[in-house]
């Protein structure tokens, strides 16, 4: 994580695999040690719509990308897969 926000990779874009939506993650208000893999990081990432929807917390997300900004109409989602969007 420290070396992903020392390159400049500020947030983590994460898909939910229930809802199919890309979310961002900012990494620097993780509360993980700095020294934590970045890709440890998808064990603990939940989905706040579908977990509402189920009652549980609901952890089917898988990281897509590192990113520099947040995801906005003028930065869209990263491609997971080729020709998906």
């Amino acid at each position: 994580m420290g070396d992903a926000l020392n390159a400049g990779y500020r947030y983590l874009e994460v898909k939910c695999l229930g809802c199919e939506t890309h979310q961002t993650v900012a990494l620097d208000i993780v509360r993980r040690p700095k020294w934590t893999p970045v890709h440890e990081l998808e064990r603990y990432m939940r989905c706040k719509d579908c977990s509402r929807r189920s009652g549980h917390p609901f952890k089917r997300s898988h990281l897509v990308a590192l990113r520099t900004n947040k995801i906005s109409a003028m930065n869209p989602p990263s491609v997971w897969w080729p020709g998906e969007r």
